[in-house]
Formats: C-alpha cells, sequence, structure tokens
C-alpha cells in the first residue's frame, strides 16, 4: 500500500486545528505542520497530532511555506489541507478506500472542495483542487497569495469531498495587503496574480480598481478559461454595485466569447431584466439558466455556483411567469425549485400563498 503525508502550514489556528486533524488524522501516514508564526496555542495543539512540527518565518508567499512543508514529508503521496477544512465522516470511509487504491503510476487525485453550505446544508459553491500528489513528482506550489500547484501526469478524479469550514468572521485585508505591498515594491503580476488582485479588491469594495485589474487580466489572453469568464461575471458585479446595468450586461455578453454560457452567468442577465421589469427578457435567461447541464458545468473545474443550476432559476421564473400573469407556469417553477430545495422558505411561502388563491377561488 502507498503511504501518505499530510502537510499543513498554519498560523494561530487552535480554534480549528484540532478539528481538521479529528477527521484525517488515523487516515495518514504522517502529519506535517508548519508553523508561520503563532501566539496562540495552535503549536501544542498540533504536538497531541504529530512531533513533525516546524517553524517558518513568515515572508508574505504562501508558496514558500507549502512548498517547504512538502519538503519535509517522506512518504509515497502528499495530501495537503488548510486548518479550516474538515473530511466529513461521511467521506472517511471512501478516503481511506481511495488510499488502497493510489497506485505508483498515479500522479495525482482532485477532489471538490466544498465551499458554501446553505441553512439546510445544500452546497451552494464549489471548486475541483488537485488534493493529492505523488511526492516523487517533485510538483511545486507557486505564487505569494492564492497559491497554486502545477500538476500534470495520470491525475484521478475522486468524488471525496473536503468541506471548508472557516469560524473567522469578517473579510480579512491579509491578501489585500501582500498584493500592495508587491505593487509597491515594483514586483511585476503574473495574469493569475492580477485576476485574484482583483477578487481582493471587488471583496473590498474597490470596485473602479476590481474593474481595472480583471480587464488587465483579460487583456492578457493568457488566464485560464474559467478565471476569464469568472473576470467578466465579476466585471458584471462590479458595475451593478456601482448602479451601471448597461456595462454590466456587455461584461456578461463578453463572457460567453469563452465558452457556452454558464448558468450563473444567465441569472445575471434575468436579474437586470427582471430588475428593469423587461420580464419577457428575464424569462429568456431564466430559462436558459435553468436548462444548462450541471454535471457538464461541474466537470469545467472553475468555481461553481449550484443554485444557479437548480433552485434559484426556477424561483425567479415564478416570480417572472407571476407578473406576467401565467400562474400556472409560475406554480410549475415553484414546484420545480422545491423538487431541488424542499426547505427553501421562499419556495414554501409561494406554495402557501398559491394554495391561498385556490382557496379564495373556491
Amino acid at each position: 500500500m502507498m503511504t501518505l503525508s499530510l502537510c499543513m502550514i498554519v498560523r494561530d489556528e487552535e480554534k480549528v486545528l484540532g478539528r481538521c486533524l479529528d477527521s484525517i488524522g488515523n487516515l495518514v501516514d504522517e502529519i506535517i505542520i508548519i508553523d508561520t508564526g503563532s501566539t496562540d496555542g495552535t503549536k501544542e495543539l498540533a504536538s497531541r497530532y504529530t512531533d513533525r512540527i516546524y517553524d517558518f518565518k513568515w515572508i508574505d508567499d504562501f508558496s514558500a511555506a507549502r512548498n517547504f512543508s512538502f519538503s519535509k514529508a517522506t512518504k509515497d503521496f502528499i495530501l495537503w489541507l488548510d486548518a479550516d477544512d474538515v473530511l466529513p465522516e461521511g467521506e472517511q470511509e471512501k478516503f481511506s478506500a481511495l488510499k488502497i487504491f493510489l497506485r505508483e503510476d498515479i500522479d495525482a487525485v482532485s477532489m471538490p472542495y466544498i465551499l458554501a453550505r446553505n441553512e439546510e446544508g445544500m452546497v451552494t459553491q464549489s471548486v475541483r483542487r488537485n488534493r493529492i500528489v505523488k511526492k516523487s513528482n517533485g510538483f511545486r506550489w507557486f505564487g505569494s497569495v492564492h497559491e497554486y500547484m502545477e500538476v500534470g501526469g495520470n491525475v484521478i478524479s475522486s468524488d471525496i469531498h473536503i468541506v471548508h469550514n472557516s469560524q473567522k468572521t469578517g473579510v480579512s485585508t491579509r491578501n489585500l495587503d501582500i498584493y500592495e505591498k508587491m505593487l509597491g515594491e515594483g514586483r511585476s503580476f503574473t495574469p493569475r496574480d492580477l485576476y485574484y488582485y482583483a477578487n481582493e479588491c471587488l471583496d473590498h469594495k474597490l470596485y473602479e480598481r476590481a474593474i481595472e485589474y480583471y480587464q488587465k487580466f483579460l487583456d492578457t489572453r493568457e488566464g485560464w478559461v474559467e478565471d476569464c469568464i469568472s473576470s467578466c461575471a465579476k466585471m458584471a458585479d462590479c458595475y451593478l454595485a456601482l448602479e451601471d446595468p448597461e456595462n454590466a450586461i456587455d461584461q456578461i455578453l463578453n463572457s460567453f466569447k469563452y465558452d457556452i454560457p454558464r448558468a450563473d452567468q444567465c441569472c445575471r442577465m434575468g436579474f437586470i431584466y427582471l430588475s428593469k421589469d423587461q420580464l419577457d427578457k428575464a424569462v429568456f435567461w431564466y430559462e436558459l439558466a435553468a436548462s444548462l447541464d450541471y454535471e457538464a458545468a461541474k466537470a469545467k473545474g472553475g468555481f461553481l455556483n449550484h443554485n444557479c443550476y437548480t433552485w434559484l432559476p426556477h424561483l425567479q421564473l415564478c416570480v417572472c411567469y407571476f407578473r406576467l400573469g401565467q400562474i400556472e407556469k409560475s406554480k410549475h417553477h415553484n414546484q420545480m425549485a422545491k423538487a431541488y430545495d424542499p426547505t427553501n422558505r421562499m419556495v414554501l411561502y409561494n406554495e402557501e400563498y398559491f394554495q391561498s388563491l385556490t382557496e379564495q377561488e373556491e
């Protein structure tokens, strides 16, 4: 059986690290913890699980820290996680089976990364990431912020879910500060840096600057197609925040140059036209969103807004058709939304309202 190292970089994570290690610790052959300057009890907590704890002086470079962690691994394969990640109980048996399946001819294993769920526990946002790599391949991390691995060869797609379960609140300025420091030092940005710096600007409501850097990213013509589509979507969001729907529409249309429409883009168009009370146009875009292939979208590998491929366009179509006076179609789409999300409060409210209409008619 192939052996497996867990490599992590941490700092001030005593509130969540134990939860992570409890979920995965007995499924790996060694645990490598790289501490980048904790001032709480992180290292003491980590010592309950492993004696492979190393200090790494923080230099505003996540890749440097991750590569250092990989250098300490001694097993056949390396698994990486963040402290606020969890392998859910239902996935642990599958992970154990995967470990038995690992062979020398496998170079990497990708897994879905669950980023957000709604109140009922349904997945609302996810992305697929290369999560396990063969140590002998020497795969390395790149990028000071939002680091990534350059992985090739025989990559296996697993359905084992890793869940991001952060307890932090608010938007941290850490990544934005690193990028601003890089700019101040005159360091050149890769296309990926341009994209993620724009994301940080958007998160901090620096909308004009975000638009500027999304466009710089697109102008390189070197970005991953999913990031290009995302850039158009996020520029549209910036323009909507700036109360400029016409430029938002232009950016959504620009995204269609890169690939077939994504459901979230269609929902954005539907939202804009619904806000303008242009109901026929809103119906067109929401109907298109509802018709798109959910499984094919998952296979693309980019960040996926699950709501837009499931209940959301139907709920909005319920609204559109109701305003158009087409009550039966409105009811139909509310039921379609309920089939995806049976406990959705808006769906249940609509259902009660339609029932009241029926009772009044009787």
